[in-house]
């Protein structure tokens, strides 16, 4: 337990920072939380509500990515700093800067003023996507020693925006020389039980699948994390002493798009009345692409098994992903359950 430890998590109002604060004060943490706007806070605290009695151990700050007011209070008299909010992008913007920016700006605010707070450390919440091997060269399977190059071709504005927001990280408390530390959270795609209808957009995989929006099956397929496993993965990084300098990254299984759509047929009956069964050409995936951005930033992995090693969480600070069906199945009930589909 925590003793009483006061611990920062910026974005609350987001799928990871919400179960990041679920899961401290389920461990009996002190919590506070930024949100962009403190019109934010009653409906964070009614979805939380749903996890956890916060009692009087949460509270909230006003903070901005793209802005320096509100850090340097939220951040002080703070033990630790979970710093999870950053821009979510599954299309790539016209200017990449529209993601590079405050994913990197706001990893500077939040990192200096946990270093000026004298926290004892911060975990940040990065992406396999600062560790890929990119697109080309066909299958792969990745780990923490691997940086996404963002100068290579075909480098996605989100992967830009937190490889470089991480890079900024690393660089900053490498140049403080202080006693804080940095450890980083690398997840997957992020899936499990979404609270409320505002959930994160990598949810649409499976609220896709469920609503019938996709017509058919692609060859595409993603390694897969529950949040809740995610929150874990932050809280084990946080408080372990093997941990600091570290890069954990959260990767779970892989699973094709078929693969999840089988499993959402066999265990969910009606529920998947609308989840499609024809498989879907690569060609015309592509055609598509060429109108639809979401396709467009996906079509270069058809076909492709690009996978990502937990390996040294799981050796190193005794982390445990869930089973992916679990994941799956309470991510496409609770969906159902919140009117989502």
């Amino acid at each position: 337990m925590s003793g009483g430890e006061t611990v920062l998590v910026t974005g609350g109002s987001g799928y990871i920072g919400g179960w990041c604060v679920a899961g401290l004060l389920q461990q009996g943490y002190v919590v506070r939380t930024t949100v962009r706007d403190l019109a934010k806070e009653a409906a964070v605290r009614a979805s939380l509500g749903k996890l956890v009695n916060p009692g009087n151990r949460l509270s909230f700050h006003a903070a901005n990515l793209t802005a320096d007011d509100g850090w340097d209070a939220a951040a002080e008299g703070c033990d630790y700093v979970l710093h999870v909010a950053s821009p979510l992008g599954v299309a790539d913007p016209k200017d990449a800067n529209e993601l590079i920016v405050p994913a990197r700006e706001g990893a500077k605010r939040a990192v200096g003023a946990a270093i000026k707070a004298g926290v004892k450390r911060v975990v940040l919440t990065s992406s396999v996507a600062a560790t890929s091997k990119g697109s080309a060269g066909g299958d792969w399977t990745s780990d923490e020693s691997v940086w996404t190059d963002v100068k290579a071709g075909k480098v996605g504005a989100y992967a830009q925006s937190k490889t470089l927001a991480e890079r900024a990280a690393w660089d900053l408390v490498s140049a403080s020389g202080g006693k804080m530390t940095l450890a980083t959270v690398n997840p997957a795609l992020v899936l499990g039980p979404v609270t409320s209808g505002d959930f994160s957009e990598s949810i649409q995989v499976v609220e896709r699948l469920l609503s019938g929006r996709v017509p058919g099956l692609p060859r595409l397929g993603f390694n897969i994390v529950d949040v809740r496993d995610v929150a874990d993965l932050h809280i084990r990084a946080m408080t372990d002493p093997k941990a600091a300098g570290e890069r954990f990254i959260a990767a779970a299984h892989f699973a094709w798009m078929g693969d999840l759509a089988a499993l959402l047929r066999q265990r969910l009956g009606e529920g998947a009345a609308k989840v499609p069964t024809r498989k879907v050409p690569d060609f015309v995936i592509r055609l598509a692409g060429l109108f639809d951005k979401d396709l467009g930033s996906v079509t270069p992995n058809l076909g492709h098994r690009h996978d990502y090693s937990s390996a040294k969480a799981q050796s190193v600070l005794g982390w445990k992903p869930r089973p992916l069906e679990e994941t799956v199945l309470d991510c496409a009930r609770s969906l159902i359950a919140t009117g989502a589909v």
